[in-house]
Parts: C-alpha cells; sequence; structure tokens
C-alpha cells in the first residue's frame, strides 16, 4: 500500500492564528480511547521542549541518520503522518502508527494517535523471541503458514523515534525489512519527535492519558 498525499485529513477549517498548512488547522484522533486534537501551539512565545534543543549528542550512539534509510521505505514528514494517524483513528486497521521509543522518551511526551512498541522489544534476532512473534501477529498483522512468514495481511507501518539523530526506529525497520516485511509497507517519520516539538504541534505526556 502507498501512502496518499494527506490533505484528506483534515478535521477542520482554518480559524487559527497558527495553523498546520493552509488549509489545515488541526486534526482530531483518538488516542487510547478518547478524543484528541492535534493543532500547532497558538502562543506566539511557545519555544521547542528543552529535551530537544540539544545539538552535540555524542555519536555513536546519536548518529545522523541519511535521508533514506533502505530501498523501498519511503520517508514521510508531519502531513503524512497526519493523514496516517487520522485514517487509524477512523478505523482503519489495515496500518499503524508506532512511536518506537523506549520507556525513558516516551515519559517525555508522546504524539497522539500512535501506539508505543520500543525497539528493545522488536530487535530482531535480539529480543525475547516468543515477545516479538506475539507483536508480529497481534499488531503488525503478520502470520506464521507452514513454519513461513506471511506478509500478505500485513499492516502499513509508519515508524518514529527522536529524530534525525535518533537510531530507535531504523533498527526496528532494518530488523523487519531482514525477515522479509514489504519494504512498501512500511513508512518511516526521520524527522520524529524533534522536529514535531519544533513545529509547536500537540504532545501528551503519559499522565494526560
Amino acid at each position: 500500500m502507498k501512502s496518499k498525499p494527506p490533505p484528506a485529513a483534515s478535521a477542520t477549517t482554518p480559524a487559527l492564528e497558527v495553523n498546520i498548512s493552509g488549509d489545515l488547522a488541526s486534526v482530531d484522533v483518538m488516542h487510547q480511547g478518547r478524543l484528541v486534537t492535534i493543532m500547532r501551539n497558538q502562543n506566539p512565545d511557545n519555544a521547542i521542549n528543552p529535551e530537544y534543543a540539544k545539538t552535540a549528542r555524542k555519536c555513536p550512539p546519536f548518529c545522523i541518520q541519511p535521508s533514506e534509510l533502505a530501498p523501498g521505505v519511503k520517508t514521510i514528514a508531519e502531513l503524512e503522518v497526519l493523514h496516517f494517524l487520522k485514517k487509524t483513528s477512523d478505523g482503519d486497521t489495515s496500518m499503524l502508527v508506532i512511536d518506537s521509543r523506549t520507556g525513558a522518551w516516551v515519559e517525555k511526551g508522546v504524539i497522539p494517535g500512535v501506539v508505543n512498541i520500543p525497539w528493545d522489544t522488536l530487535d530482531i534476532g535480539k529480543s525475547d523471541t516468543v515477545a516479538v512473534q506475539d507483536i508480529l501477529e497481534n499488531q503488525l498483522g503478520v502470520r506464521r503458514r507452514d513454519g513461513f512468514l506471511d506478509f500478505d495481511k500485513a499492516k502499513t507501518l509508519v515508524l518514529f523515534c527522536n529524530g534525525s539523530w535518533c537510531g530507535q526506529s531504523p533498527t526496528t525497520i532494518k530488523g523487519l525489512l531482514k525477515i522479509g516485511y514489504p519494504a512498501h509497507k512500511i513508512l518511516w517519520y526521520r524527522g520524529g519527535m524533534q522536529d514535531w516539538e519544533s513545529l509547536g504541534l500537540t504532545t501528551l505526556k503519559p499522565a494526560d492519558n
């Protein structure tokens, strides 16, 4: 499944000072059973979350990722992420938006409407085999048939982590590709939380859930 242009994700007619795009003010998504409106911060003095203001994170492990992670895996940005979040919130079960970050990072804030599957629980070949199989079958739609993995009904995945300097979602994506997950069913939000926060888009803390 290939992604489509995101404008259809709109939920409201622009009526704010700071819109998401020229014809999109906000997007309503479901987050853990409740409706959440994603919009940009309206305070003109709002600044980026200090957690994402650092520019000298040590590499490794915080090394800059390429713009193209792997052949066939499409790199997307915020409007496309909103498009997928809207579709999943509207009941489309053929796709999933995944936050690959570990718990300590999730505590700092999450994008409404996503599912958290930490990279270290889906580190193919290193994580617990039973746990990996459970995630593949019960969350990603992969089936085991005659000893082989069947990806015919596997979900289209959008994965992200902290940003272009973060290797958590890339590790998950590369692992999925190694076991045969179709590249055209994987999309990567390279900007992640760094770019999301820099644009003043809505985030939630676990305490808000």
